[in-house]
């Protein structure tokens, strides 16, 4: 398999996951740790599947493909340790960023952002792992962002733990009904619409208000 082979079956891996386990077995457990711990983990990796790539596994145990409590204990871990490397970045970065006078740094945004995680980062962490894109960097700000360590692994514990059970569960159950099944990609779509429409109305509102606040 060449790395363009790979990568499709990574990016549509609703149609690829039955093909995987067909060609590698148990080996499959470590492809889906790997994916799921590099998207939490790196914040170049945003593009990998999650979501999807949990609510069809789940399928997939339904089906007796694949064993349910081995797969929601590694993913778990997975995105626990994913999420805390990702962390230990943003913070080695941040540190940097501090020690040294960068004229296009804003320590003062910086100060906010981190009051704002110290006050807020612990939902921001939790809801973070359900809205594609934000979950691949919400682990790093908070890390730039020097939010206390205990904080964020207590939430990034609870997190990883609600998002993983949930579609995993979620797919076990309903993955394999028929019109969820023919209709996955749109169920998906509109799974990612729910999760980013109601932050990204919020943010427009916040900034919205901001604004005007300043005209007058």
């Amino acid at each position: 398999m060449d790395l363009m082979q790979l990568l499709d079956m990574v990016l549509h891996v609703d149609k690829s996951l039955g093909i995987w386990i067909e060609q590698y077995g148990t080996l499959v457990y470590a492809v889906l740790f790997a994916i799921v711990f590099c998207e939490t983990a790196f914040v170049i990796f945003p593009f990998l599947p999650g979501d999807s790539l949990l609510f069809i596994a789940g399928t997939f145990c339904a089906t007796g493909a694949m064993n349910p409590w081995i797969l929601v204990a590694l993913l778990i871990f997975a995105s626990i340790s994913g999420n805390s490397v990702n962390y230990w970045i943003g913070s080695m970065v941040g540190h940097k960023v501090m020690e040294r006078d960068y004229r296009w740094i804003d320590k003062v945004a910086l100060q906010k952002t981190h009051d704002f995680y110290e006050k807020h980062g612990g939902k921001t962490v939790v809801l973070a792992r359900f809205i594609p894109l934000v979950r691949t960097f919400a682990p790093f700000v908070a890390g730039f962002s020097e939010m206390s360590h205990r904080s964020f692994q207590f939430y990034n514990v609870l997190g990883a733990f609600l998002w993983i059970i949930s579609l995993v569960v979620s797919g076990y159950f309903f993955g394999n009904i028929p019109i969820v099944k023919d209709n996955l990609n749109v169920i998906v779509l509109v799974g990612v619409g729910a999760a980013v429409v109601p932050v990204v109305l919020g943010l427009a509102w916040k900034f919205g208000k901001s604004m005007f606040g300043k005209a007058k």
